[in-house]
């Protein structure tokens, strides 16, 4: 089977690719840096136009923030229309310790956001490089949406999803693949809560007590909410930042809160799960003397397969095989992703499908060297028969 020169001779381009990664990883763009993403977005809005002097580059600001996002457009009139997502945020602040990379003897590199998901970046530049000089490059439009608010929520990136979803047929997003090599194949919907508990303060001398300890309260409550993922599979209940009291320990507390992270597999976990919530909630509230309040909301609704996944999917692994590479698997996530959204908007995506990355939101966060080309030549192979009409989804 003949493969375009320009998709295999990617595996030449290794070192570059790992001297643009480390140069890019380099720059602080934790998500509350607003100098260092606006930093890396120039540093990717120069590489882009470097690489693409015909593309329509604009920079759309964030709902209700003062940070942009990087949108780059090709042929925009094509019939064919694919967009390609990513983020330049991490989760590394301008004070975290880790802030530079290294380079390791095992192949991998390590450094802040070189997997998740400035190498996601990387492998997505150089495969719109590689379709570019193939001879089925203009029967493609693509839109590269890249934003700096992932690791927060996406909540001033989400309207740009919408709106991106509404000219796009499908979706590829950059980010890591597992590190067995396997893309994601659906991914848990994530909320935020917090439960808050008011009690009555009384000495804490008193026998009988007429206090209220919120303390306790919030206590039985969370033990019972960590224990819904028994009663609903599927779903996950973490508690975490719980506060109460002052400081004096002679007084019965009556001010507790907590914050929940839920996380459920189908849209259709949502409301049970909201509903055993409040159930034990109004438990606390039916004891005299207590009132525990539920805020918060879900921020990303689970990103299920469907059909047009996939097919995608099938194609993908086809494309690796075609070029000599073991065809991946695919495998459910419990974390979100911008591919939540975009499924959420009706666009069908394949996420996950960056290079090989472990270790996550860690100082030990690393990449596979070689995915970096080997992942643009799956990508850059998919995006060519997609092109042709070779893939239909």
């Amino acid at each position: 089977m003949s493969l375009p020169e320009s998709i295999t001779a990617l595996p030449a381009q290794t070192p570059a690719l790992v001297a643009l990664l480390d140069s890019w990883a380099n720059i602080n763009s934790g998500s509350g840096n607003l100098a260092g993403l606006e930093r890396m977005r120039g540093a990717l809005r120069d590489a882009f136009t470097r690489a693409f002097p015909s593309a329509i580059v604009d920079e759309p600001a964030l709902a209700g923030t003062t940070t942009r996002a990087l949108r780059v457009r090709q042929r925009q009139d094509a019939l064919r229309q694919i967009l390609l997502n990513g983020h330049y945020d991490t989760v590394y602040e301008a004070d975290s310790p880790f802030q530079t990379c290294t380079h390791s003897d095992d192949g991998t590199l390590r450094g802040p956001g070189v997997a998740d998901m400035k190498g996601g970046v990387v492998v997505m530049l150089a495969a719109l490089q590689a379709l570019e000089k193939s001879s089925s490059a203009p029967a493609l439009g693509w839109e590269v949406l890249l934003t700096p608010d992932e690791e927060t929520g996406s909540h001033g990136s989400a309207p740009l999803f919408v709106e991106a979803a509404q000219r796009h047929r499908f979706a590829l997003v950059f980010e890591p693949a597992r590190p067995t090599g396997d893309l994601v194949q659906s991914r848990k919907g994530t909320g935020s809560f917090t439960a808050t508990c008011h009690g009555r303060s009384a000495h804490a001398a008193q026998v009988p007590n007429p206090g209220r300890n919120a303390i306790l309260a919030l206590a039985e409550f969370l033990l019972a909410a960590a224990k819904i993922p028994d009663e609903l599979p599927g779903v996950l209940v973490n508690v975490g930042n719980i506060r109460g009291g002052g400081a004096a320990t002679n007084v019965v507390p009556d001010f507790a809160q907590s914050e929940l992270d839920v996380r459920i597999t189908r849209v259709s976990d949502r409301e049970p799960l909201l509903a055993r919530l409040h159930a034990l909630a109004a438990l606390t509230n039916s004891r005299d003397g207590f009132r525990l309040e539920l805020s918060g909301s879900f921020n990303r609704p689970p990103k299920e397969c469907g059909l047009a996944e996939i097919s995608a999917f099938s194609a993908w692994q086809q494309a690796a095989r075609d070029l000599g590479q073991t065809a991946p698997n695919w495998v459910h996530s419990g974390g979100g992703s911008d591919g939540n959204l975009l499924f959420a908007a009706g666009l069908p995506n394949l996420d996950g499908v960056g290079p090989l990355g472990d270790h996550l939101h860690s100082s030990r966060e690393c990449v596979v060297i070689s995915s970096l080309a080997s992942r643009a030549q799956i990508a850059a192979l998919f995006l060519h028969r997609f092109a042709t009409g070779a893939i239909v989804v």
